[in-house]
């Protein structure tokens, strides 16, 4: 799970026929279970969006400039997206506009202090998304409305505290034994069914699944049905249609799993969101939003991003060698790792600025959207020496790979732990693994919104 690993997007390009989103409930009548509504268009922004994107304030900085299009296309492998390179570089607050609802440009931000400003700055909401169409990847939302994704403070973090007690490193390190169990017995079929093998198949896709299940609570016997609903939804390739099949499938799923540990409590996820709901600290879609959160996060951000880490080493054998040598750098070169790889295409979820905000030197306008990128904020140079560089002995500025502020993956521990466990599990069990073919024949993921390898066959 990183950087906000549920990629969900802003409602879909397609307006209503109104020609804007129906509006929320009254401010100052807020649901109790659900997100308050956005507030209203503020000063300078029609009730049909703001204005032109860049058009500053007389006096101040942000002058209007052209959005560039950025059509986020399919790279090979693990290549850094050379348009957020070049506007690291040369325009780091930018105008975009990406493939759908192009017309609705927003801003993006790509320098590490000015990523850390925006996602922790108040000013800057998500709940105000459903009030606005902005320019985005996908023509479908991949998160409910209730979804931690679209929330701000202090109903954002009443959410997140009904699932507090689980991500805490007493709760990822009683399930360390279990993904560590997990992953022998997949190494195990693997070795039965002979070489060559497909690690994602054997290891990077069932692992997480299995952690993720056990996390939630979820029997042996169902998880082979929620497999392939995690990629359905995270991605941009299927279409919207077998993204909402999917999502239908894994509510209904859920709403089961909840009804049953109440009536049967247990100490696991399920259980947690189950007393939550019992108590009225959270609603019936507020539960349900959560658990999916986790279910389709968890499994196939971990298993896109730990293939990722594998496929870097098996391709750089010089620091496969050293981690051989010095296991003990594991969870340094696992945080290395996470910076460098460009783990995802394209940006995630926006963020509506509710009043003027000067970033990096440009006015953002009240009603504008902004953009913000993880992966360009972690090669930043003014705070990654070389930072294009795979160096296992960085230390010092964490790197961003979970986001920052409210929005900082909860899952960032048990990522770790997943990763940990299954690099240290090939390195030792593998003193001869190698990839199959030359690194070229690697296929990758098309169109997804997590980037990550389709296919990672390997001998030993």
């Amino acid at each position: 799970m990183t950087s906000e690993p549920l990629t969900s997007q802003p409602p879909t390009s397609e307006p209503p026929p109104s020609g804007r989103p129906s509006p929320g409930p009254s401010p100052s009548a807020p649901s109790p279970s659900g997100p308050p509504a956005a507030a209203p268009p503020p000063s300078g922004a029609s009730a049909d969006g703001p204005a032109a994107p860049g058009a500053a304030p007389a006096g101040c900085p942000g002058a209007a400039r052209p959005a560039r299009v950025w059509t986020v296309e399919d790279l090979p492998a693990l290549d850094f997206d050379p348009l957020l390179a070049e506007l690291l570089a040369k325009e780091p607050v930018s105008r975009i506009s990406l493939p759908f609802a192009a017309e609705n440009e927003a801003w993006l931000v790509t320098r590490y202090a000015d990523v850390r400003a925006v996602t922790s700055d108040p000013r800057f909401s998500r709940t105000a998304l459903l009030d606005r169409q902005v320019t985005t990847m996908t023509g479908h939302m991949v998160a409910s409305k209730a979804a931690l994704n679209y929330a701000d403070p202090p109903y954002h973090t009443r959410l997140r505290k009904a699932v507090t007690k689980t991500f805490t490193g007493r709760g990822v390190q009683r399930l360390r034994p279990l993904a560590q169990a997990a992953c022998d017995r997949l190494l195990d079929a693997m070795e039965a069914a002979g070489r060559p093998a497909d690690l994602m198949a054997h290891l990077h896709g069932p692992l997480p699944m299995a952690v993720v299940c056990d996390l939630l609570g979820i029997p042996e016997e169902d998880r082979a049905e929620l497999a392939s609903w995690p990629d359905l939804i995270l991605s941009s390739g299927p279409g919207p249609e077998s993204s909402r099949a999917a999502k239908a499938q894994i509510h209904g799923y859920v709403t089961r799993l909840l009804d049953r540990r109440t009536a049967e409590p247990r100490e696991d996820l399920a259980g947690e969101l189950a007393e939550a709901l019992a108590e009225g600290r959270i609603g019936a879609d507020e539960a349900v939003s959560l658990a999916m959160a986790v279910l389709i996060s968890g499994a196939h951000a971990v298993r896109n991003n730990s293939a990722n880490m594998v496929y870097v080493l098996l391709t750089r054998p010089e620091l496969l060698a050293r981690l051989r040598a010095e296991p003990e750098l594991l969870p340094q070169a696992v945080d290395e790792l996470l910076r460098w790889i460009p783990h995802r295409n394209g940006v995630g979820l926006p963020r509506i600025a509710t009043e003027d905000v000067e970033v990096g030197g440009v006015v953002i306008r009240a009603g504008e959207a902004v953009y913000a990128s993880y992966l360009t904020a972690n090669r930043d140079p003014e705070v990654f020496a070389d930072p294009d560089a795979l160096d296992f002995d960085r230390a010092g500025t964490g790197h961003l790979s979970f986001g920052h502020g409210p929005h900082h993956c909860m899952g960032a521990m048990l990522t770790r732990m997943e990763s940990e466990v299954m690099l240290s599990t090939l390195l030792a069990r593998y003193p001869e693994l190698r990839l199959a073919g030359p690194p070229e024949s690697v296929p990758f993921q098309s169109k997804g919104l997590i980037r990550g390898p389709r296919e990672l066959y390997v001998t030993w």
